[in-house]
């Protein structure tokens, strides 16, 4: 890991312990501290305005502190806020998870969890060494679950040992273009080594969505997670699916240091949009992408319009 990025992430997170009285950081505006009160608790967001619109400074108004949002088809940046400086992705980790998997193939193919496996705490569905699922099975609880002993278990699997895997995730990445990125592990439990950028978040997040399986699996609002004839019904965590009409995916994050974190991705007629929102906080996290989306979303209809009537 580069020096620079490694010191500004070491600083960070000091900051983050140093100033806040929870351990907790709320909404930060650009190129102030990232300091203050405790992160809001989750409410239901009132919809983005139809028609988003910049300030006279040419922002927008969002509580993430780094924020993109890009066409899916060309990879054109709409819109950027500290795009390229490095940040913690927390879960969305599991987008490159998944990509590599799906990449990968044999989605038929059976995963033997390990008692390794087992021993992945938080976010879980509770693997049991001996158990036996089959890749499709295990990115369904990767992706809605967002469980990090699945994460796990697929990275082992795929390339012998998580640390391997990561290793081929970060490769994984440069060769699309995320350059400011290194992955330590595959579900995004926190290490100060464990960084991305939300323009390498977005390339991520768009090679992901051209995988059919892929998004095929982050546009799914429940699914029937079975072990041994018992059924665990799954509920994708990405409110958006729901809130934001045409959005398809893709995947939530959080942890302390990296705070609240959410790629997300919409479409309008032929159009779609890709928005990264990172160490935000709640409502932000659902307030911010929807903001983003709707803004890109017009973006790319204006310039459809303008482009149809020759008023480029």
């Amino acid at each position: 890991m580069a020096k620079s990025a490694r010191n500004f992430l070491l600083l960070f997170t000091a900051a983050v312990l140093a100033f806040s009285p929870h351990g907790l950081l709320g909404a930060t505006k650009k190129k102030k501290p990232h300091v203050a009160p405790a992160a809001t608790p989750a409410v239901t967001p009132a919809p983005p305005p139809p028609n988003p619109q910049p300030d006279a400074n040419g922002e927008l108004q969002l509580a993430a502190w780094g924020a993109i949002v890009i066409d899916g088809l060309t990879g054109k940046t709409l819109y950027e806020r500290n795009a390229d400086a490095p940040q913690y992705p927390a879960s969305t980790t599991k987008i490159m998870t998944a990509l590599l998997v799906i990449e990968e193939g044999n989605l038929d193919h059976e995963v033997e969890c390990t008692l390794e496996d087992s021993k992945i705490g938080e976010s879980s569905l509770e693997l049991k060494p001996g158990q036996h699922f089959t890749r499709r099975q295990m990115l369904y609880g990767l992706m809605l679950k967002s469980a990090n002993d699945v994460a796990y278990a697929l990275g082992r699997d795929n390339a012998g040992t998580a640390a391997a895997f990561a290793e081929k995730m970060t490769r994984r990445a440069k060769e699309l273009g995320a350059t400011n990125t290194h992955f330590m592990n595959p579900n995004g439990l926190h290490n100060p080594d464990h960084y991305t950028t939300p323009r390498d978040l977005a390339l991520i997040a768009r090679a992901a969505m051209q995988q059919p399986f892929f998004r095929q699996v982050v546009s799914t609002r429940s699914y029937d997670w079975t072990v041994e004839g018992a059924i665990n019904p799954l509920h994708n965590h990405n409110r958006l699916l729901e809130r934001f009409p045409g959005c398809t995916g893709v995947k939530t994050g959080y942890t302390i240091p990296a705070q609240q974190v959410l790629v997300s991705a919409a479409m309008r007629g032929n159009n779609e949009v890709i928005s990264v929102v990172m160490h935000t906080d709640k409502p932000g996290i659902w307030n911010d992408s929807m903001l983003l989306l709707s803004y890109g979303l017009d973006q790319l209809t204006q310039t459809a319009t303008a482009s149809a009537t020759g008023n480029q």
